[in-house]
C-alpha cells in the first residue's frame, strides 16, 4: 500500500481508504470541491521552477498536493477549452472552436461537471468566469454561462473594468483580444479578482456544513493586464529577458507556417521596451491573482474545511510571451497548450509531482471518482485518482490538444503535431533536448520509428 501524507484525522483516513478501494462515498462523507480557474495563465509560477515569479499562494497549494508537470488543455482558446473541460468532452465532440458558440446549444443533452454534482446533492456555486465570456467587455455579466450548472452565481466587477480610457493598447479601443496593460492605482480588494476572492470567502462561510462545489474563476492575467502598481514593482523591467525572436519569420527553418498562424500583425510594431512592459504587466497580473488564491485558501483553512475539501487549481490554457515570435494563444506549442494543474485534499499525497501526461478533460471523471458521484458514461477524460494516491502512477501515455487544423499529442518526452493531416506540415520535438521546440525532427531519418509510433498514437486519440 502506498504511503499517504495527510493529516491523520479519522475523517481523512476514512476518505483515503475509500479512494484506494474505489468505494462509493456515502453522501454525508463526500468531500467538498473548490475549483479555482485562472484565465490565460502559463506555467510561469514558483512551484513550476520559475524562481523569478512571486506566487506564494499557488506554491503553497502545490506543497500540500500533487502538481502535474505535464498537464495540457484541449484547445488553447478560452471558450473551446472551457466548454471542453466543463463537460469532459474534447472539442471535436463539443463542436466549440471559437469564442461565440454555446456548448449546450450544440450538445443539448449533456451533463456538465457542476451539474453532475448538483444532481448528487451538492450545492453548486459559480463566482466569476468559468464558462466563457469576453474580458473585459463582459465582466460583471453572465456571458456564455450555463445556467443548469449552478444553484446560483456571483458576477464580480471591479475598478479594472472602469479604467479602460487609461489602458495602453496596441490597437486603440481594443483591450481583450490585443496586448494591453496598465499599472493602476488602488488596492487588490477594489479589483474584479479581489472582489471575487472576498465573495468566495463569504460563500465558504455560508456553504460550510453541506457538500458544495464552489467554482471560482479569476480574470487575470488575461488582457488587459491591469493590476495595482505595487505588483509591477516586483518585476523590474531591466531584469526581464526576452526570447530573442521578435516575429515568426525569425524562427529556425523547419517549423511549418501553420504552426505560427496565430501571430497578429499589430505585434510587429512592438519595440523591446514594449515587450518588457507587456511581460512585466503579465507577471504583475499573475501575482495579483495569486494573492487572491491565497486569500481563498486561507479562508478554507479558517473555516475548518481544508480536511474535507478537494482543491483544484488550473487555467483554461497556457500563454506565449514572445516565444517563437508569438504572443497570447491559439498556437499548439507547449507554451500555450500546457497548463498548471494542482490537486490537493484528503487522500492526496502532499508536495509531490506527477510527470505522467494529463488533460483538462480528466478533471470531471477525477472529481466524480473521488467524491463517489455518478458521471456520464460518454466522457472523453479519464480519472487521475491513481496519480493523486501515488504521484508515480501512469494513467495516460499522451495528452491530446488541437487548434484550427492542427492535431497534437504530448508524451513525457515528445510532442508530435500534424497540420491538416500532414498536408500543411508535421512537427516532432524532443523535449529532453529541445524544451523550446525549435528543432523540428519530423524529417530526421533517425526518428522515423518514433514518428511512426506517435502518428499511430495521434490517430487513436483523435475524436475520442
Amino acid at each position: 500500500m502506498h504511503t499517504i501524507s495527510i493529516k491523520l484525522t479519522l475523517r481523512n483516513l476514512r476518505l483515503a481508504l475509500l479512494m484506494l478501494l474505489a468505494v462509493v462515498v456515502p453522501a454525508a462523507d463526500r468531500p467538498n470541491v473548490l475549483l479555482i480557474v485562472s484565465d490565460d495563465l502559463n506555467t510561469d509560477l514558483g512551484c513550476y521552477g520559475k524562481s523569478f515569479m512571486h506566487t506564494p499562494g499557488i506554491d503553497s497549494l502545490a506543497a500540500r498536493g500533487v502538481r502535474f508537470s505535464h498537464a495540457y488543455c484541449q484547445y488553447p482558446l478560452c471558450n473551446p477549452s472551457r466548454s471542453s473541460f466543463m463537460t469532459g468532452l474534447r472539442p471535436d465532440r463539443t463542436k466549440v472552436f471559437d469564442n461565440a458558440k454555446v456548448v449546450r446549444e450544440l450538445v443539448p443533452n449533456l451533463v456538465t461537471m457542476p451539474e453532475a454534482f448538483r444532481k448528487a446533492g451538492y450545492k453548486a456555486v459559480r463566482i466569476g468566469k468559468l464558462y466563457h465570456y469576453g474580458v473585459p467587455k463582459e465582466i460583471g455579466t453572465d456571458g456564455l454561462d450555463d445556467k443548469p450548472s449552478w444553484d446560483y452565481v456571483i458576477n464580480p466587477r471591479g475598478r479594472d473594468k472602469d479604467v479602460e480610457d487609461k489602458i495602453i493598447t496596441l490597437t486603440p479601443g481594443q483591450f481583450g483580444g490585443t496586448l494591453s496593460w496598465l499599472a493602476d492605482e488602488g488596492e487588490d480588494a477594489q479589483y474584479t479578482d479581489g472582489i471575487a476572492a472576498d465573495a468566495a470567502v463569504s460563500e465558504l462561510k455560508k456553504l460550510k456544513g453541506n457538500p458544495f462545489f464552489l467554482a471560482v474563476g479569476f480574470y487575470r492575467p488575461h488582457t488587459p493586464y491591469v493590476a495595482p502598481k505595487s505588483w509591477f514593482e516586483k518585476y523590474p523591467r531591466n531584469e526581464i529577458k526576452l526570447s530573442g525572436i521578435n516575429n515568426p519569420e525569425q524562427n529556425p527553418p523547419g517549423i511549418p507556417k501553420a504552426a505560427l498562424a496565430s501571430h497578429k500583425k499589430e505585434q510587429d510594431k512592438m519595440t523591446d521596451d514594449m515587450r518588457r512592459e507587456c511581460i512585466q504587466a503579465y507577471r504583475a497580473s499573475t501575482s495579483h491573482m495569486d494573492a487572491q488564491v491565497a486569500k481563498v485558501l486561507a479562508a478554507l483553512d479558517a473555516e475548518g474545511l481544508r480536511d474535507n475539501t478537494i482543491v483544484i487549481f488550473t487555467s483554461d490554457h497556457g500563454y506565449s510571451l514572445g516565444e517563437h515570435g508569438l504572443w497570447q494563444k491559439q498556437s499548439i506549442f507547449d507554451r500555450q497548450s500546457q497548463v498548471p494543474m494542482i490537486i490537493a485534499g484528503p487522500g492526496v499525497q502532499q508536495g509531490k509531482t506527477s510527470t505522467s501526461p494529463a488533460e483538462l478533460i480528466d478533471l470531471f471523471p477525477t472529481l466524480a471518482d473521488i467524491c463517489g458521484i455518478k458521471k456520464p458514461d460518454y466522457l472523453s477524460g479519464v480519472s487521475l485518482r491513481p496519480q493523486l494516491v501515488d504521484a508515480n502512477a501512469k494513467v495516460r501515455v499522451a495528452a491530446f490538444s488541437m487548434v484550427r487544423q492542427g492535431r497534437s499529442i504530448r508524451t513525457e518526452r515528445w510532442r508530435y503535431t500534424e497540420w491538416s493531416d500532414g498536408k500543411e506540415g508535421v512537427e516532432l520535438y524532443d523535449h529532453d533536448a529541445d524544451p523550446g521546440e525549435l528543432n523540428n525532427l519530423a524529417k530526421d531519418p533517425a526518428q522515423a520509428a518514433t514518428l511512426a509510433d506517435l502518428k499511430k498514437l495521434l490517430a487513436a486519440e483523435t475524436g475520442k
